[in-house]
């Protein structure tokens, strides 16, 4: 990507064409993320089954999601990430289409499994696909615009859900999937690459079971810690993932293979927009913890009103993001993400500086704060695609959505920490928005540093050019 105001390149339509593939696919993932969630009490009822149980339904979708992580980048340069993605995207369809079918609660949760894991492949196989097709200056682009498939699956999860539990049963939850799933199948058949770009790439087995353990641990782990707050099981198994994955990290220099290429973190470029992916997720997923009880528990809003507020969150990223794509591609990813953060700084300031926040400065600053998020992480993800080549577009793929995840346990559970140390009132809800001040600030602080290298990184590729 050049950091110039040169017209980019076009797009031609066999791009747009796989662009729409993952993005059909990334869409449903992303939706079932979230919907499942409003129908835990229905599935309860229809299936006679205690909430503990019934709770499994949507955590074993996550950690399901977590364990195949970390094996698309091996399975991808072995199979090919195009065969990889069409395998995910039929288990995933058969995974709804057993859940919807599930007689009983062990066989949905069975069923969720095989919806998570095949989740995990489709999204990093999705992206290495996407990032192996464009040029630099194409990527910006259709990244884009395949975040607003991914925008809208959340934003649209509860309202689709709740009136779809108003009219009908929870199984059509599952049901829409498979339409959906069988055509973008049929789509990919015909448009995805297939081709492997290391078929000889060995399995690292150590790897694999200490990431394939850790991750899942972690991740459930916070997301215990952010939802039911912390306890004994959930300490433990935050703790013994965070060691299982440090371990790894240490030992994978000594893997000929390692599961994932983490030299990658040498190329400032990468690491830089790694850890602005890192905290712009935990910005992200913060907010959306925090903002629902504080519309409810201090601004007395109903359910319906909060609703309705954070579709104008959702409302923002979705027009910001095919924008954020037209200026990388023109202006190069730093600038982008420098005016995201600076976004997300100002769109905070009115909820630590007023008690009320009158209803049009609201709305306007939740689009604000929506088209900040999209405008940091989509281009900072994008900046660390563009500093990698075609062979290690999986190993970033999967590096970027295991720490985007990450990320957002980590937001949740940070914000979880200060409400229950500040206490459930005003001050505590105060506190938890310094706080993602102070994420944002330091998004700014990063976005600049990542400015910086991506240009330095563009003269250096500018002087090899002319060598």
């Amino acid at each position: 990507m050049q950091a110039t105001s040169a017209k980019p390149p076009p797009i031609p339509w066999s791009i747009w064409r796989i662009a729409a593939v993952t993005g059909a696919g990334a869409f449903i993932v992303m939706l079932d993320s979230t919907v499942v969630n409003l129908a835990l009490e229905s599935i309860r009822e229809d299936l006679g089954a205690r909430l503990t149980v019934v709770q499994w339904v949507a955590s074993g979708y996550l950690v399901a999601l977590a364990v195949s992580l970390p094996a698309s980048a091996w399975l991808g340069s072995r199979y090919g990430y195009g065969t990889v993605y069409q395998w995910a995207l039929a288990g995933f369809t058969l995974g709804s289409a057993l859940c919807a079918l599930a007689p009983d609660p062990v066989s949905l949760i069975a069923a969720r499994v095989v919806q998570g894991l095949a989740g995990g492949l489709m999204v990093p196989s999705g992206h290495a696909v996407n990032g192996s097709v464009c040029d630099r200056r194409q990527l910006g682009r259709v990244i884009g615009t395949l975040g607003i498939m991914i925008a809208i699956g959340p934003a649209l999860g509860p309202v689709v859900g709740g009136w779809i539990l108003e009219v009908s049963s929870w199984r059509w939850l599952f049901w829409i999937n498979v339409p959906v799933g069988i055509l973008t199948f049929w789509w990919g058949h015909l448009v995805m690459p297939r081709q492997a770009e290391a078929g000889d790439r060995t399995l690292d087995k150590r790897g694999l079971a200490l990431v394939g353990i850790g991750l899942p641990l972690l991740l459930y782990g916070l997301t215990e810690i952010g939802s039911e707050g912390l306890s004994a099981v959930s300490a433990a198994a935050a703790i013994a993932g965070a060691l299982l994955m440090l371990a790894f990290v240490l030992t994978a220099h000594k893997a000929e293979h390692p599961l994932l290429d983490l030299k990658l973190m040498k190329r400032r470029v990468f690491t830089a927009g790694m850890v602005t992916v890192t905290l712009s997720g935990a910005n992200m997923y913060g907010g959306l913890l925090v903002l629902p009880l504080y519309f409810q528990i201090i601004a007395g809003r109903t359910i319906a009103e909060t609703g309705l507020l954070l579709l104008w969150l959702g409302l923002g990223s979705m027009v910001a993001l095919p924008i954020a794509g037209q200026l990388i591609d023109r202006f190069g990813a730093g600038l982008v993400c420098v005016s995201g953060a600076i976004f997300l700084v100002i769109s905070t300031i009115p909820f630590v500086a007023m008690d009320d926040i009158p209803g049009t400065l609201l709305f306007a600053d939740l689009v604000l704060r929506g088209a900040g998020l999209a405008l940091l992480q989509m281009p900072a993800m994008t900046a660390a695609y563009t500093s990698v080549t075609g062979p290690e577009m999986g190993d970033a793929a999967s590096l970027l959505n295991i720490v985007q995840r990450t990320g957002g346990a980590i937001g949740a559970v940070g914000v979880v920490v200060i409400l229950a140390q500040l206490g459930n009132d005003r001050a505590g809800y105060h506190g938890a928005f310094w706080a993602i001040l102070a994420a944002s600030t330091a998004g700014l602080a990063l976005a600049v540093y990542l400015h910086r290298h991506i240009r330095l990184q563009e003269a250096e590729r500018a002087g090899e050019a002319g060598a």
